[in-house]
């Protein structure tokens, strides 16, 4: 109590003394200055926005790490200046800002009437559907969404822009907000409240919204940070996805081999189709020939029937006949014998063309690999990254040869038919004609030997026979034309097929080219994939791994040993207005001594 008491006449006494004994005290402080040393310097800038992200105003506090005392000049341009390590006066002028700091950290403020901030960001406020002034959205209820836009500050140096990170939270009340709904945020509880969290990255505009139910609207202000992002981003082990990459672009390559075996497969098929359908036009032409032919063979077939009927009833009716009017008769017989020679002749070829282009169908058509693709199988390669267009035109072509191959495996039995049918032809004609030579060499010699009534009586005899016998023929070959007639129309439809078959391979085989030229494409683009997607990697690293970065001081580029510069921003807070009051406080006048005596109780 006693050394109160003296502190407190001490005291007493400094405050009495008159002026002029200060003013009087020696002096001993020089004048001389002396350079300090600055080791680094610290940047904080803070900033208000409106409600709205309007700028208010900027202070910096800086923050210098000295390690000898003296003068030390730093650069910035402010509006005023206050220090805040001791009541020593700082020296403004041309930007600089002169300081006798002592050795240690030394802090100080720096105001901006007209700074700007590295980004511009713009917040909007809706209620119910309608864009409001939040100056009239206090104490509201409705559903509310807020949209925060933030882009680069044209009139700043971008390096902030391109390398800083940014973090925007707000803050809601549970008791007024509810059914709160983000987009690319974070949002967890700090203590009874809800706080949302976005994040910016470097080089990037944020498009920031979210949506709540709130009632009795309040909104504490909107916090903004922004700091290097000097984070260094390991690459991620890609190893086990480099093996499936690789395993991805051996299948492709697979792939465009099997393609390229379909291709030569569809080729061969089309050569062989179109052999079929050349050895068909033939076959079809040599039908139609001899359907018209056939009109022609019965006429004079017939002409020869009747013309036996008339010799030998002339012979049985009369007893004087002129046996020079047979001569002519066998040597039409052998004109028509040559006929039918020249047209199984005719027909063995058809049938050794026609073998020829068939075996070639066949072969081409059994090259066409008969597997199963499944639908699981397909769904798998498009499911692989493969082109979408390139995977539609296999699975066509492989649906078209597989038709292909079920079709001829249907009418393959008809086309075998063929060969058989035109092997009984040509027989049945050989015999024809064979049949009609002996009887016009039997004919010959019955007619050189006739020389008396006996022989004429045999002649008559055998005509008979002849007649009879012809008679039998004819009616054979008349069979034999009709069905040619329904073979050569039956054989036009197969060949319309045939010819549309042609076609249908050719456009097949147009399609397998493109198809192989796309999966080869394919195939060349994916060679290198794991090694492009390694490259990728890294360049998205490289993007955002900043951790190479050089602070800058943000108030002037004249500043350097620049070791931190950091922002913080924040938005004005929405409230409803107080009510007043007409309560009457009464404050308690104390007097210079009073206060002063309650300093030391």
């Amino acid at each position: 109590m006693r050394k109160k008491q003296i502190m407190l006449v001490a005291l007493t006494s400094m405050l009495v003394l008159p002026s002029f004994v200060v003013e009087a005290a020696p002096n001993n402080r020089t004048t001389e200055k002396v350079d300090g040393e600055l080791l680094t310097k610290d940047e904080v800038v803070y900033a208000t926005l409106n409600a709205n992200g309007e700028l208010n105003e900027i202070y910096v506090v800086n923050m210098l790490d000295v390690t000898k005392a003296g003068t030390i000049i730093d650069y910035g341009t402010y509006s005023s200046l206050k220090n805040l390590t001791d009541l020593s006066e700082l020296e403004q002028g041309d930007q600089q800002v002169q300081i006798e700091a002592p050795k240690g950290k030394f802090y100080y403020q720096g105001n901006m009437d007209s700074g700007e901030l590295p980004w511009d960001v713009t917040i909007s406020y809706v209620l119910d559907g309608k864009e409001m002034d939040p100056d009239v959205l206090a104490g509201k209820d409705g559903q509310l969404s807020i949209h925060i836009h933030t882009f680069a500050n044209e009139k700043v140096d971008p390096v902030f822009f391109e390398t800083y990170l940014l973090q925007i939270s707000l803050t809601f009340d549970p008791d007024l907000y509810s059914n709160i709904e983000i987009s690319e945020g974070l949002m967890v509880n700090v203590g009874k409240n809800k706080q949302v969290t976005f994040t910016v990255m470097p080089e990037q505009e944020g498009e920031l919204s979210l949506t709540a139910g709130v009632v009795d609207f309040e909104l504490e202000g909107i916090d903004i940070s922004a700091v290097p992002s000097s984070m260094s981003i390991d690459a991620p082990d890609i190893d086990e996805m480099s093996g499936e990459m690789e395993s991805l672009t051996d299948a492709i390559e697979e792939v465009n081999k099997g393609v390229g075996q379909l291709k030569s497969g569809i080729f061969e098929l089309n050569n062989g189709v179109t052999s079929l359908r050349n050895g068909s036009e033939q076959y079809k032409n040599g039908m139609s020939n001899i359907n018209r032919a056939s009109a022609e063979l019965i006429q004079a077939s017939g002409s020869i029937d009747e013309a036996l009927a008339t010799i030998s009833n002339s012979l049985s009716d009369s007893e004087e006949f002129d046996l020079s009017q047979l001569h002519d008769l066998p040597e039409g017989l052998r004109k028509m014998a040559n006929g039918l020679n020249e047209t199984a002749n005719g027909l063995a070829i058809l049938r050794e063309n026609y073998n020829v282009a068939y075996s070639s169908l066949d072969d081409a058509m059994e090259a066409i690999p008969s597997y199963s693709i499944t639908e699981e199988d397909i769904h798998g390669l498009y499911a692989s990254g493969a082109n979408a267009s390139v995977v539609d035109k296999l699975v066509e072509t492989y649906s078209a040869a597989q038709v292909a191959k079920g079709t001829y495996s249907g009418v393959k039995q008809g086309f075998s038919a063929v060969d058989t049918t035109l092997k009984e032809i040509n027989g049945s004609i050989r015999e024809m004609g064979g049949a009609l030579s002996s009887i016009a060499n039997g004919l010959s010699s019955s007619l050189e030997g006739m020389d008396d009534m006996g022989s004429l009586t045999q002649l008559q005899e055998g005509l008979a026979t002849l007649s009879s016998n012809y008679g039998e023929f004819h009616s054979g070959l008349v069979d034999y034309t009709n069905g040619v007639g329904q073979l050569s129309i039956s054989y036009n439809e197969l060949h319309s097929g045939i010819v549309e078959l042609s076609g249908g391979t050719n456009e097949l085989a147009g399609g397998a080219t493109e198809l192989h030229n796309g999966t080869g494409t394919l195939a060349k683009s994916t060679s290198k994939l794991p090694d492009q997607m390694q490259e990728e990697i890294d360049r998205m690293i490289a993007e955002y791994d900043k951790s190479d970065f050089d602070p800058v001081s943000f108030v002037s580029s004249n500043n350097e040993q620049i070791s931190t510069v950091q922002f913080v921003i924040k938005t004005e807070s929405i409230k409803k207005e107080e009510q007043e009051t007409n309560e009457l406080q009464v404050v308690e006048e104390k007097g210079f001594w009073k206060r002063l005596l309650d300093l030391f109780s």
